[in-house]
This record gives structure tokens, C-alpha cells and sequence, in this order.
């Protein structure tokens, strides 16, 4: 089977990315928050902004927060809150 996570959006990037949640299946590199924020910002300008470099970004991975080097694995609920 593959991989799946689920991802919430919160704050201005609901607005942002014109959506609330996404449910994607894991890449084979991506494997902590780092390399996941990475590959979303692939997606274009807005989520380059957003997702690189922004010190405002809060991030939790199943409720509980995390940093760049937190793992990311299938199943698992990953929260982007930006605030501003």
C-alpha cells in the first residue's frame, strides 16, 4: 500500500493555498517536516513563500509540535498554522 499522510491548514495559509486540508501520498524523500515542506513548496510561488524560510510557521505532527528534523511517516496528521 502507499503511504499516506493528512496535512491541515490553518491561519493565512487557508486563504493562501485555497484549501484546508490535503491527503497526499509520501514521496520516497520525504521523510521528516524539513523534506516535506520542501516538496510542497515545489508546488509554486504561494507555497514557496508561505513554507520556506517563514519563522511565523507553526508546525505539529500528530498534535504534538515539531521541528524540521521530526520524522514524517505514513498515517501521520501533520498541522501548518501561519499567522499575519
Amino acid at each position: 500500500g502507499t503511504d499516506m499522510i493528512r496535512i491541515l491548514y490553518f491561519g493565512s495559509l487557508v486563504e493562501a493555498f485555497d484549501r484546508a486540508t490535503d491527503e497526499i501520498d509520501l514521496p520516497p524523500q520525504v521523510t521528516d517536516m524539513q523534506s516535506l515542506l520542501f516538496f510542497l513548496s515545489l508546488r509554486g510561488e504561494v507555497w514557496a513563500r508561505y513554507l520556506r524560510n517563514n519563522p511565523g510557521l507553526k508546525i505539529t505532527v500528530n498534535r504534538k509540535f515539531a521541528e524540521g528534523n521530526t520524522p514524517v511517516g505514513d498515517g501521520d496528521e501533520i498541522a501548518l498554522v501561519a499567522l499575519g
